[in-house]
């Protein structure tokens, strides 16, 4: 089965959930038959929930996780530019192989956000679409030419969050 009209899905804003939605996506195409490759940019390390889902759901769901270990060195972003240049490289030829009917690419407006890639990269991707891909951009401060560019733009808004009571990433739960 492959879908007959492929969108652009933006899921953006400060609240939780936007990684969470895309999975909850991917986790319907993949009952449905659907191939789904998750690129992860800036989440280089440490094994997720979700990438021990994938194994299961293999060949189904792929996620390939990208960026350095920790989290970006914001006095520095060399390296990380570097990780996430390439990262976008990949991401473009796994958009274009037709291995995909989803392709999510977790994280990017992050990365955007941080100065990791620019804005152009981004809409250039979004122009390299394949028609009949849905394709998903998740991650905060999603930039204003992106979401013109988006089908579906979904802003997360945080109203309380048990962060701010001290409760800290629960395993099974955030990770």
């Amino acid at each position: 089965m492959a879908l007959e009209r492929g969108c652009v899905q933006v899921y953006t804003g400060n609240g939780k959930g936007k990684t969470t939605a895309a999975l909850g996506l991917a986790l319907r195409a993949v009952g449905r038959n659907l191939r789904v490759c998750v690129l992860q940019f800036i989440k280089g390390s440490g094994r997720y929930g979700e990438h021990l889902a994938a194994e299961r759901l293999a060949p189904l769901l792929t996620i390939i996780q990208t960026g350095r270990p920790g989290w970006v060195n914001t006095t520095d972003i060399t390296e990380d530019r570097k990780v996430a240049q390439e990262a976008l490289v990949q991401a473009e030829q796994l958009l274009k192989s037709g291995e995909y009917d989803i392709f999510i690419c977790d994280e990017i407006n992050g990365a955007v956000g941080f100065g990791l890639i620019d804005v152009e990269q981004v809409l250039e991707l979004i122009r390299q679409k394949p028609e009949k891909v849905e394709l998903v951009l998740t991650g905060r401060n999603a930039h204003p030419l992106v979401i013109e560019a988006a089908d579906l733009v979904t802003e997360m808004c945080e109203i309380k969050h048990y962060y701010k009571a001290g409760i800290p990433a629960r395993t099974g739960i955030e990770m």
